[in-house]
């Protein structure tokens, strides 16, 4: 039964995104061939998406690709977005997910074409941002607060980036140039010591709120969908079961979480063979979207969900605001 997402007073905040990476930034990042063509599923998976969240009264945050934004074909799939009241926040230009490579100049006219794109396929300014594959840095932080943000959402605390960088390079044909862009991929294993609440970087330009993607309190193990939908290949009750572990050890941390998803978990093996390397991407659609439903019903009855900015506002709104610097990863900030 869908469930809305008005709270009652009590049920704690908790935020829900979607970042919309397309079929040809999957083959980009997985070094194959045709990804230039910027072959795409928007058309499919959108409809898909906003139908679900319709009927559960959700409204939650598209963190969109500007590429995808710039193709005049892809306009009414993320216009439709925006129709349906959804926030819309920038998820880069090119879906590079080697931002911290990138020179000043880079960096800002990737955002700026970003920017210029998503308004114009969308009609709305992005005032959220969250680099491809967790990539970011101080220097992005730095230009982030400068160009007005309000919230980055490209932090991942979790131990596990190293083993979800090999699997990805084990299933992957890339280059030693490839690969060495992307040794960075889904970070290391010291973004495990970040905070799991959100918090406020103190930037050279500024103050800009953080609200990393959340994994499972004490342990650190991702908990979004996909995730759930990868155990689920091997037993829909223990992926359940994982899924209320989270949510219970977030309600007995106080931990406001951040859920993410991504389009692979409305997709199935008929939608995109192409895409089969991905983790249950061997199964049908069905069966994922019996998942991925059920783990969205079990969230909106345990908390409040709202999109990325009102819960980053929620905590700009607090009487008490610690600033975090520019820190190394294994000093824990202060959370708000």
């Amino acid at each position: 039964m869908p469930v809305s997402n008005t709270s009652n007073g009590s049920k704690p905040l908790a935020s829900l995104s979607l970042d919309l990476d397309n079929k040809w930034s999957y083959m980009k990042t997985h070094g194959d061939a045709g990804w230039e063509a910027l072959p795409s599923y928007l058309d499919i998976v959108v409809p898909r998406v906003l139908e679900i969240l319709r009927q559960r009264h959700l409204k939650i945050t598209f963190f969109i690709v500007g590429l995808d934004a710039a193709q005049e074909r892809n306009r009414p799939a993320l216009k439709s977005i925006a129709d349906a009241g959804h926030e819309i926040g920038n998820h880069s230009y090119k879906h590079e997910p080697w931002l911290h490579l990138y020179t000043p100049q880079e960096l800002e006219e990737e955002m700026r074409n970003a920017e210029d794109s998503i308004a114009q396929a969308t009609g709305r300014k992005t005032i959220g941002f969250r680099g491809p594959g967790f990539s970011f840095s101080p220097q992005l932080l730095n230009l982030l607060a400068a160009r007005g943000y309000e919230y980055d959402a490209s932090t991942f605390p979790t131990f596990l980036g190293p083993l979800a960088r090999a699997y990805y390079f084990a299933k992957s044909s890339l280059s030693s140039e490839q690969s060495t862009q992307r040794k960075a991929l889904f970070g290391s294993a010291k973004e495990g010591f970040r905070p799991l609440d959100p918090y406020r970087w103190q930037t050279k330009t500024g103050p800009l709120t953080e609200i990393p993607v959340t994994t499972m309190p004490v342990f650190r193990v991702p908990i979004h969908l996909s995730y759930v939908l990868y155990l689920a290949t091997f037993s829909r009750g223990l992926a359940i079961l994982y899924w209320k572990l989270a949510l219970a050890m977030c309600r007995w941390t106080g931990t406001q979480p951040s859920l993410l998803l991504h389009p692979l978990d409305f997709l199935g093996a008929e939608d995109c063979p192409e895409l089969g390397f991905f983790p249950a991407m061997q199964s049908p659609a069905a069966p994922k979207l019996s998942v991925a439903t059920e783990v969205l019903d079990i969230f909106a009855r345990q908390f409040t969900i709202v999109p990325m900015q009102e819960h980053a506002q929620s905590h700009a709104a607090a009487p008490e605001m610690p600033m975090a610097r520019e820190l190394p990863v294994w000093q824990v900030v202060e959370k708000l």
